[in-house]
């Protein structure tokens, strides 16, 4: 949808400044990218040839415990791995649209809510 120097300048004029980006790295670059905006899992990114090594389930972890409580995220509907991904680490979809978005897919939302020892949100 975009060039690569448009994602770039995007970032870097964005995204940077305004966001709290968190990477993972291996094997000499960047394998994962985390950035959050408060109450929002903005992107999270993981290099195919790492997942499965616990890299996504960390950087969700680092999101929990920077939150004030609740988290909410969108996915696309046909990602049923990171569906299935959000749902292990307590995330619930509460709403989905018909593809209002950039990419016009349909996505839905998710959102995590911090429970005490009691399981009240």
């Amino acid at each position: 949808m975009h060039s690569d120097a448009e994602v770039r300048a995007w970032f870097e004029d964005v995204v940077l400044p305004s966001k709290d980006v968190w990477i993972a790295t291996g094997d000499g670059g960047i394998v994962a990218l985390l950035v959050l905006d408060p109450g929002w899992i903005d992107q999270l990114y993981v290099d195919p040839d790492h997942v499965g090594r616990g890299i996504g389930s960390q950087l969700v972890a680092l999101a929990k415990q920077r939150s004030l409580g609740e988290l909410s995220l969108w996915t696309f509907q046909s990602n049923a791995r990171a569906r299935r991904f959000y749902e292990r680490h307590g995330f619930t979809a509460v709403e989905a649209t018909d593809g209002d978005n950039e990419e016009g897919a349909p996505d839905v939302r998710y959102v995590w809510r911090r429970t005490d020892a009691a399981g009240v949100a």
